[in-house]
């Protein structure tokens, strides 16, 4: 093969590595706290869990080297240092994702966060991939031709781990720039939670159990026999292929004195107002890491008071328990007067990253979501103003500019770089 087709293949795969890189960092930076239930479930299940108290930082870190892993290998920047590294990070990878298609402890790795979910084995073998054509590149590293000066390299390198740092922080204190899970901005629950007519139903295997003069024998719903002799004892379902699952399958409201009142929230034809709190012992942890602090809970609590005084329909979603001391202690922090409903802990992650997070619905339709640290100031009756409108989303658009701001500053570095090198 000649030297010409060898850089040429050097520059794809370093166009394709770079940019899975580059893909898989940002879909974990824009949402460092689905990074962080992802590291505690890892944790979990390698009964790990003295370490949780570094997870938000082991998830930044992961995010911004993946990124900038990808952007050096993108632009050249000391090729061979960063295929090193693409190569230590695949070898600690891969046997991680090959025991998790194994055993299965954790059954989504989380490797391009919710914005692609992909099985073990999928992860595993896209490992082998990535590994084998990160050593093509360590091996024709020579074919190469994209070298910079050290400090420029340095410089890149260390920006880049910055920039991709502050976005994680910046989403961690909103909300994502770009949702990626079921509870969007827009989304129908009601209709979310059906499944298309055309939809595919699990492959189930039905066995039945009969018993004859004191022996069991398993048949199938085809070949059970008919005569009386046989008494039935058990019958036993197994789920060959799995079907379709609705987009959204576990929003539930339990109220500790009406019962669940799902139906009712999702039907009603005015604004309700649902405040997301994960785990009510967490409260102080992820809105304010350093103690308590009384400011969100005045903002939450002049929510309630606004939407009591029009009419609106307030409940505060936990999976603490209604009559917990976690609650008890939270209602004597923040004073609270709002009513609380009990929902599984998973799905209110889903929802929404913030905890608390506050979302608004019309219909059972998402109209709004804040994170308890931009919460805005409700005033007029909200079918009169801004707020009662249905927010705009623009993910692409966040996307771009986020890649816009973050190459702005390389490009006037390396033609401030060019052009003190013609000078010379």
């Amino acid at each position: 093969m000649s030297d010409k087709n060898k850089e040429h293949i050097v520059l794809v795969l370093q166009i394709l590595l770079g940019v899975l890189f580059i893909f898989s960092g940002f879909v974990k930076a824009v949402d460092p706290l689905g990074g962080l239930y992802k590291i505690n479930d890892y944790l979990t299940a390698f009964h790990w869990d003295w370490l949780k108290a570094l997870g938000f930082i082991g998830t930044i870190l992961l995010s911004a080297a993946e990124f900038t892993m990808g952007v050096c290998m993108l632009l050249g920047v000391r090729i061979k240092w960063t295929t090193i590294c693409v190569l230590i990070f695949m070898a600690c990878m891969t046997p991680l994702t090959l025991y998790l298609a194994l055993y299965n402890p954790v059954t989504d790795c989380g490797c391009f966060g919710d914005a692609l979910v992909i099985t073990n084995w999928e992860t595993f073998g896209k490992n082998i991939v990535i590994s084998t054509l990160a050593i093509l590149v360590y091996v024709w590293r020579k074919y190469s031709h994209r070298g910079y000066c050290a400090k420029a390299e340095i410089g890149i390198a260390a920006y880049t781990m910055i920039a991709v740092s502050g976005l994680s922080f910046y989403c961690m204190r909103n909300l994502p720039l770009i949702d990626f899970r079921p509870y969007t901005i827009g989304t129908n629950v009601p209709m979310a939670m059906q499944l298309p007519a055309n939809a595919k139903r699990d492959s189930i295997k039905t066995t039945l159990v009969y018993e004859k003069n004191g022996v069991q024998k398993e048949f199938t719903i085809d070949n059970y026999p008919q005569d009386s002799t046989w008494k039935f004892v058990d019958s036993k379902n197994e789920v060959i292929v799995k079907g379709d699952v609705p987009k959204i399958h576990d929003f539930t409201l339990e109220d500790p004195e009406q019962g669940e009142i799902t139906d009712d929230v999702l039907n009603d034809s005015n604004y309700v107002f649902l405040l997301v709190a994960h785990n009510l012992s967490e409260y102080n942890l992820l809105t304010n890491p350093a103690g308590a602090h009384t400011e969100y809970a005045d903002k939450v609590n002049d929510a309630y008071e606004y939407a009591k005084s029009n009419g609106y329909k307030f409940y505060c979603m936990t999976a603490s328990g209604t009559e917990s001391d976690e609650m008890a202690n939270y209602i004597k922090k923040t004073k609270a007067t709002y009513p609380f409903v009990n929902s599984d802990e998973i799905m209110l992650k889903t929802i929404i990253r913030s905890s608390p997070g506050l979302m608004l619905i019309k219909k059972g339709i998402i109209m709004g979501k804040w994170s308890v640290q931009n919460l805005p100031t409700f005033s007029e009756p909200l079918d009169k103003c801004e707020l009662g409108q249905q927010q705009s989303t623009h993910p692409l658009r966040n996307t771009i500019i986020f890649f816009i701001l973050f190459c702005l500053p390389l490009a006037a570095a390396f033609a401030i770089s060019k052009k003190r090198a013609e000078t010379k």
